[in-house]
């Protein structure tokens, strides 16, 4: 009996043994699948999305801020964090009202005196913003829930501009670090989204790690591009750069990472031949290339050098070297895009063609004397690493004096916004990579904006641009906003702010158990579950 009995309490103790074993392993599994592992386009260094268009700090926005409004999958502006909108019967009194439930990941409720001063942050930053805040008299909260804008002039570019979707995005922030000046960086990372930053698993540029803010309030409407319920389905969000593409890869098809966020078109095969994941491209207008010149200094403070370079450039051959396969890319003189809604190709005949005489011509008519041009070139983001390389080839065809200096693209990001000397640690052109939605007309096109010292790095100065800017914003009709757009690119071949340089997509690789994916321009990661 004694026998059995012991016998019993041992079995009974192994079973329990076993079972606490096989709990422990299903935990750890569990735990797993809470954990989305992301290869992102750019290690994050920088961020305030507000003080930089860097798109690798715009995705960090959208991860723990939120938008007053956002564009659904289909383009049309939806409330976000307002409840509902109320205009005053001559339409010179805007009032926003928020809805309930709002947070702060520290606790504290949002309030009108938060957004308003988010607003009026990103109101001198941003190109849209400040088109927006030229139509404003007044801004102020009334009590905790509702902000106020009173006009100069009813226009319906407050809803439009508060759902700018991409760079830079009018996220709020709590008013004690909106109060931070635009020229300076935040110091603080408080947000209201879907997830909250973990700021002591933060290493620049290598690591960062999101956890979900479970006070987060989702809307009651399906998620549909950046609007409707911010779910997360996943505890954890943690990003790991990769500058080896292919050993990303690698880790995608062992299990080992969840998303790849832009992966080259030549490396596709190896995801279809693997089958452990599948590709799907969340932004299908793409995004267009673009070199962009620095006006305050020689030689690009002269028109005429600018405009030899609209006639030595061609798309093709930065297209080729960075996408090289033509299913993902496309040539296209349209400045605000082709298949967008505002596609023209006014006064395009004869750019972008490689005409190295006619642009040898513009530079001797312009003097250039040979003054070097400081040409910063990414190598650590794929898509971009070969376009400074072209370009100083086609500047020396022309004989220009080229300065190639190599760096990450995070010290790129930093050095671009110095208004110092070349030969003092500024800057004469880089190039980059816009996504089309910010890209569809002269008030998101942020490289367009000629406000002098108020525009964008680079700080191109022309009233001309300005004022069809100024009548674009007040045009009534679609035709009157198209021959708008044909001036303005008369103005642009007069004045070359920069150079779009074609069109192209890079779509992201997902593991197979990775499902919600939102087509939203923008890789964003709610909604997103692992099954």
């Amino acid at each position: 009996m004694l026998k059995s009995l012991s016998r019993r309490v041992l079995m009974g103790a192994a079973a329990a043994a076993a079972m606490t074993i096989g709990m422990t392993a299903n935990a750890q599994l569990a735990l797993a699948e809470t954990v989305l592992r992301v290869v992102p386009h750019a290690g994050l260094k920088i961020l305030d999305p507000i003080w930089t268009t860097a798109y690798i700090s715009r995705n960090h926005g959208y991860m723990i801020y939120d938008t007053l409004f956002s564009l659904d999958a289909d383009g049309a502006i939806q409330p976000q964090m307002v409840d509902t909108v109320t205009r005053s019967e001559d339409g010179m009194t805007v009032t926003l009202t928020l809805r309930d439930g709002l947070m702060w990941h520290d606790g504290t409720p949002v309030t009108a005196e938060d957004c308003v001063a988010s607003i009026n942050r990103w109101g001198g930053k941003d190109a849209m913003g400040q088109k927006l805040m030229s139509f404003v008299d007044n801004l102020s909260a009334d009590g905790d829930k509702n902000i106020v804008f009173t006009m100069n002039t009813p226009t319906s570019l407050i809803e439009l501009a508060l759902s700018k979707p991409s760079s830079n995005v009018p996220f709020m922030m709590p008013a004690r670090i909106a109060a931070t000046p635009g020229s300076e960086q935040i110091s603080e990372y408080i947000g209201s989204g879907p997830y909250k930053m973990n700021m002591e698993e933060w290493e620049p540029g290598v690591k960062v790690v999101y956890e979900k803010f479970d006070e987060y309030v989702p809307r009651s409407e399906p998620a549909s591009g950046f609007s409707g319920a911010k779910i997360a389905k996943v505890d954890r969000v943690e990003w790991t750069p990769n500058r080896d593409i292919q050993q990303a890869v690698n880790a995608l098809n062992a299990g080992e990472v969840d998303i790849i966020e832009s992966l080259p078109p030549d490396l596709h095969p190896l995801i279809h031949d693997a089958g452990k994941a599948y590709i799907k491209d969340s932004n299908p207008p793409g995004l267009q290339y673009t070199a962009r010149f620095n006006v305050l200094h020689p030689p690009f403070d002269n028109d005429k050098i600018r405009q030899a370079l609209l006639y030595a450039f061609n798309q093709e051959d930065f297209l080729e070297a960075n996408i090289g396969h033509a299913d993902f890319y496309k040539t296209c003189k349209a400045l605000f895009g082709c298949g967008m809604p505002f596609e023209s190709t006014a006064h395009m005949d004869g750019l972008l063609e490689s005409n190295f005489a006619k642009a040898k011509e513009l530079l001797a008519e312009a003097g250039y004397d040979g003054t070097p041009v400081v040409l910063m070139h990414s190598t650590n983001v794929p898509v971009l690493t070969n376009l400074a390389p072209v370009a100083k080839e086609l500047m020396e065809a022309i004989g220009m004096n080229v300065d190639m200096q190599s760096m990450d693209w995070s010290t790129l990001v930093a050095r671009r916004s110095k208004q110092d000397a070349p030969a003092d640690g500024g800057w004469n052109m880089f190039l980059t990579a816009w996504t089309m939605g910010d890209l569809i007309n002269p008030l998101t096109m942020a490289f367009l904006n000629s406000s002098c010292d108020k525009a964008l790095f680079g700080w191109p100065c022309d009233e001309q641009m300005e004022e069809l800017r100024d009548q674009f914003a007040r045009a009534g009709t679609a035709d009157e906003q198209k021959k708008i757009i044909d001036a303005i690119q008369a103005r642009f071949v007069e004045y070359p702010t920069h150079i779009h340089l074609g069109q192209w997509n890079t779509p992201s690789a997902l593991a197979n158990n990775i499902d919600g994916y939102l087509q939203a321009g923008v890789p964003v990661f709610w909604n997103i579950e692992k099954k």
